[in-house]
């Protein structure tokens, strides 16, 4: 009882700051975390303490598994290059250059646990990333890369924190030894990734309850990352290969009833888990400066120069990852030469979240022979930069995007796009009738048509420039009331015992199942 008691508190609070966050206008991470960072320092209030593992391996799996199953495997490819650049090259860069930094004002600290800090430090986090860029409106493509760069970017920390460990606790590393570790975390986790999506691929495809569907999916984020961990290959690309693959393949794999459920559950999960996230990261601060015993003036001048130099990296590796690029033919010829706003607002959204906390929770608390070394800065210096990042370039995104005025994607272009298609469509499932229609009455036939025209005829409605109710819409303000007068009388049938509450909820879930698809057209 006395156990639980603090989780319903917090799922309460991060439910009421992301509705506060939802009615003020604003991004619901930064809200949730000032909730977490003044609630740390309420007495009585009660207090977690992080545990890196509980994050890397229990919170951290479905988030990044729900966020690529909706990643588009196409636009994926397509935009390798600048992912890989971002989750690869600028991780390692922003950790070298970091812990030198450090390394400069602390020259007593070995550069290994100045660059075990670069590395915590230097990966901007999926779960903020995907929280912020879809809300803040970026256009697709800069939404893409940034999701693309948060679902890999954490394998290239977490292995090169793995090294500096190892470097730091006192253990030889050489090239061979960087080079095994290497292979063994990217390189087995692909593969666990590869067989995660074969086996549960194939367990999806023989599933036809939608229950055992959606219990399939919440065990498979965990048993792929158990896994890989447990043969010492990076979680993170595992589940990130998993899921990318059977995002992909979902339309095969699952019935329609399991992809709504499933999609309705993995959304709930999502807010709940992105929401105590925030607020657990909030909360650590109390915590983290208990510990704190450096002078006020180096700890200011530090803390200062590590934030400079994890933002100036960002800027200063883009332009040149951008635009030198350019210089080599072939890549110019498939992507042209982009705007200055497109490295400006990727550089601006670098948020960092609670992998950056969970890794610094994870440096060791001591160097070789047992040597002591000043930790809680480093654990400081980590969180001074998930709130720096979050708080102050998540709160000012939204108007950095406006100020740049970046090309939003054309909405006419989509519309146009999925109205080709659609007629596509419906000229197949034409075809389709057209062979059937002798098993059935041609009133039913008839009936069909009239809906795969109705169709055709809805998609290209939305290519109108005008403010004029379509007919389509028409449709749905009335059927609307339609739907409401019907549930009134089923529920008053109900009410008087005419019928038992058996019939009234399947009624109510045939209605409620119309509504709900009422509301999709309409967006």
């Amino acid at each position: 009882m006395e156990s639980l008691f603090p989780v319903v508190v917090f799922l309460a609070i991060a439910t009421l700051g992301a509705a506060l966050a939802r009615r003020l206008g604003l991004l619901a991470p930064i809200v949730l975390v000032v909730f977490g960072l003044a609630l740390s320092f309420v007495p009585g209030f009660p207090q977690i303490e992080l545990d890196p593992e509980l994050v890397l391996v229990g919170i951290l799996p479905p988030l990044l598994y729900v966020a690529a199953l909706e990643t588009s495997v196409p636009a994926f490819k397509n935009n390798i290059r600048p992912i890989l650049l971002l989750a690869v090259g600028l991780v390692l860069f922003t950790a070298f250059v970091v812990g030198l930094v450090l390394h400069l004002l602390l020259p007593q600290l070995p550069f290994a646990i100045c660059l075990a800090l670069g590395a915590v430090v230097a990966p901007p986090d999926a779960v903020a990333a995907t929280a912020v860029a879809r809300r803040v409106g970026l256009p697709r493509r800069v939404v893409t890369i940034l999701e693309g760069e948060s679902l890999v970017n954490d394998a290239t920390a977490l292995v090169l924190l793995r090294v500096a460990t190892m470097a730091t606790v006192g253990s030889a590393v050489g090239a061979d030894k960087i080079a095994i570790e290497v292979l063994r975390s990217t390189g087995g986790g692909i593969l666990i990734g590869a067989l995660g999506a074969l086996v549960f691929g194939f367990l999806h495809r023989r599933i036809t309850d939608p229950l055992l569907d959606n219990a399939l999916s919440l065990i498979i984020p965990f048993a792929v990352v158990f896994t890989a961990e447990h043969l010492h290959a990076s979680g993170v690309v595992a589940v990130v290969v998993t899921g990318l693959v059977l995002g992909h393949k979902l339309p095969q794999l699952l019935s329609a009833a399991s992809r709504l459920q499933i999609g309705a559950f993995w959304r709930l999960v999502r807010f709940l888990l992105e929401g105590l996230v925030f607020l657990l990261v909030g909360l650590q601060l109390r915590e983290v400066l208990r510990d704190l015993d450096e002078p006020i003036g180096s700890l200011i001048l530090i803390t200062f120069a590590v934030l400079g130099t994890v933002f100036l990296t960002r800027f200063v590796w883009l332009f040149p990852a951008t635009y030198l690029a350019r210089l080599v033919p072939r890549v110019r010829r498939r992507d042209a030469r982009p705007s200055p706003k497109f490295p400006i607002i990727i550089g601006w959204a670098g948020m960092r979240g609670v992998v950056t906390l969970a890794a610094a929770l994870a440096l060791p608390l001591t160097l070789a022979d047992d040597e002591p070394y000043p930790r809680a800065l480093l654990i400081w210096l980590a969180f001074a930069v998930i709130v720096f990042t979050l708080v102050g370039q998540g709160a000012t995104l939204p108007l950095v995007a406006r100020r740049l005025k970046l090309p939003p994607d054309d909405p006419v272009q989509d519309a146009l796009s999925a109205a080709a298609v659609q007629q596509q469509a419906s000229r197949a499932a034409q075809d389709r009738l057209d062979e059937l229609a002798a098993s059935a009455p041609d009133a039913v036939v008839d009936r069909l048509r009239r809906a795969v025209e109705d169709r055709t005829n809805m998609a290209w409605e939305r290519l109108g420039g005008d403010e004029r109710e379509t007919p389509s819409q028409a449709y749905g303000r009335l059927r609307q009331e339609m739907i409401d007068a019907e549930r009134d009388v089923f529920r008053a049938a109900r009410d008087s015992g005419r019928i038992p509450e058996e019939v009234l909820v399947q009624a109510y879930r045939d209605l409620d199942l119309e509504e709900s698809l009422l509301r999709e057209v309409e967006k």
